[in-house]
């Protein structure tokens, strides 16, 4: 059965390859048709996908992010005869006369394997990349949300070329059979344990890839700031983030021993605010996806180290999969909870003498895919950016960075490698090809042989840029030699 799903899936991507290779994803009305196409399904089947996603995690309809997918879209469509126009360098005297470009091409035929957390906007959004590019696209839905893997595949054949962009269902057996194929680039959203699988069969093919990954993305609050605000910021990007199942969500805070108490209120305020007094019956929190995550997170909870470190919540209801949020105050650093990206609605206050003391902390842990931090204090705020490496970086707020199409979305170390969003999305999925252009004239003697010290005198002048040694090559110097 292996044998054949490999055969199959060898004569999938080599009629992708035909197909690419024919031309038939390189012109800018193929382009355009295929981004209007996923612009139409974002607006006629809304109510499908909104759907799905709540059979998939109980996502509430605000966070389906449907929006996202229709401003990527159009900012593609508005960008892409830009984006695809060759951009002209200059042409060093060396070389006169000539002209200099870089052009975009695609890069063929491109896998993307999506994540399960936001399994239509992670799935769509690189897809609009992919195609604003030029490239032909295979995309592997996450199996942990069936819905929406099943409605994709459904739905995406009746919009767009289906010679040309496929869906593959299934699950590790059908992801291992893709990941033995030859690709020209690999996408992948999820963990990073996954991500060097995808790395490790993309290296055999010498396949470049953009791994969007994740981490423990801290969150770092001074005691200067408006307290509500700050709260209602990190709630919304923790618990109204799919209930903390989200990449960018806010892993820890770190804010001081004096304002710890403080904060803590305010977030219990604004938790009950959002949730109500029993969060578990709240329409409007995500509930885990499934049982193994919901495990997971019921052992981080668990763990002796930290069990007693509860402060707020810690209502759990393993039949609807739900996890009321949870914060955690001076957690052990050396535990569970602080080794791993906790991917749900639990929350470590972790408190220093200093705020300064917070970048030791930081950089004592992998680079995280987003970094936040609330202050009045530019002082530190400046401090902050250059002392922290993350993929992202934000300021007085959490999550909202990734809705600007103008800012690369990406992470580095162990967050991930590459970035995608708005251009970021084109260039991902293109290869930046160097265009120079001669003319027949202005033959440089000094290059050829027979080599002289004359000739090599020139030369040298020239590669450092001497405007007489360029001036003489160009007349042909020496003569006769």
């Amino acid at each position: 059965m292996a044998a054949a799903r490999s055969v199959g899936m060898e004569a999938e991507v080599a009629a992708l390859r035909g197909r690419f290779a024919a031309g038939g994803t390189r012109g800018a009305e193929w382009r355009a048709a295929q981004l209007r196409g996923i612009l139409r399904m974002a607006a006629e089947a809304e109510a499908e996908v909104c759907r799905a996603l709540h059979a998939d995690l109980a996502k509430p309809y605000t966070e389906s992010y449907i929006a996202l997918v229709k401003s990527s879209c159009k900012f593609a469509l508005k960008n892409l005869k830009k984006w695809m126009k060759p951009q002209k360098v200059t042409a060093p005297l060396m070389t006169f006369p000539s002209t200099a470009r870089v052009a975009a091409e695609p890069l063929g035929v491109v896998l993307i394997i999506s994540a399960w957390n936001y399994p239509f906007l992670l799935s769509i959004d690189p897809i609009i990349g992919a195609i604003a590019a030029g490239n032909a696209v295979v995309l592997k839905p996450s199996e942990v949300a069936p819905a929406t893997s099943s409605l994709l595949a459904e739905l995406l054949p009746r919009y767009v070329d289906g010679s040309c962009i496929k869906v593959v269902e299934g699950g590790v057996a059908e992801t291992t059979t893709l990941l033995e194929q030859k690709w020209d680039k690999i996408f992948y959203t999820g963990n990073g344990k996954v991500g060097r699988i995808v790395m490790a069969s993309a290296a055999k093919h010498l396949t470049p890839v953009v791994l969007e990954l994740g981490g423990k993305c801290p969150v770092v609050v001074d005691s200067n700031v408006n307290l509500h605000v700050t709260a209602k910021r990190i709630a919304a990007g923790k618990w109204g983030c799919n209930n903390g199942q989200a990449c960018i969500s806010p892993d820890f805070i770190i804010t001081t021993k004096s304002f710890a108490p403080k904060l803590l209120e305010a977030l219990e305020k604004v938790l009950e605010k959002f949730y109500g007094r029993d969060p578990l019956r709240s329409s409007d929190l995500s509930r885990i996806v499934n049982s193994n995550h919901f495990n997971r997170l019921k052992n981080l909870m668990d763990d002796e180290n930290v069990s007693n470190k509860i402060v707020f919540g810690g209502q759990r209801d393993e039949h609807q999969l739900k996890i009321a949020p949870t914060i955690f105050m001076d957690v052990p650093l050396d535990s569970e909870i602080m080794k791993e990206e906790i991917f749900g609605p639990l929350l470590p206050i972790i408190t220093v003498d200093k705020i300064h003391e917070s970048f030791a902390l930081i950089n004592s842990m992998t680079k995280p895919l987003a970094a936040y931090l609330f202050t009045k204090d530019s002082k530190l705020q400046e401090q902050y950016e250059v002392a922290i490496s993350a993929g992202g970086m934000l300021v007085n707020d959490t999550a909202v960075h990734l809705t600007n199409q103008y800012l690369p979305f990406g992470g580095v170390g162990e967050s991930g490698m590459g970035a995608y969003h708005g251009r970021f999305s084109f260039e991902a999925f293109s290869h930046k090809k160097a265009v120079l252009v001669r003319r027949f004239a202005g033959e440089a003697a000094a290059r050829y042989p027979p080599y002289s010290p004359a000739k090599l005198k020139i030369l040298r002048g020239v590669l450092k840029g001497n405007l007489g040694a360029m001036i003489q090559a160009i007349l042909g110097f020496p003569r006769g030699k």
